[in-house]
């Protein structure tokens, strides 16, 4: 993996919370909410990606003091 990639990983969490969270913004990407970015790219989960490297994107887990 690359070190960008395996820094989102540890960010968050895991492997698996990384694909939810990614899926879950490209969906609303898809679905119309404005992109936080600019990118060239036109595929919503690379779009997502890119939002949560840059920092733009907090991810928050259930029953974590909201």
């Amino acid at each position: 993996m690359s070190d960008v990639l395996d820094g989102l990983v540890k960010s968050a969490g895991s492997k698996y919370s990384l694909v939810v969270a990614v899926a879950k913004r490209g969906r609303e990407i898809m679905d119309g909410a404005p992109r936080l970015i600019e990118s060239r790219s036109n595929k919503p989960v690379k779009v997502a990606l890119e939002e949560l490297a840059a920092g733009k994107l907090e991810l928050h887990y259930p029953g974590q003091g909201e």
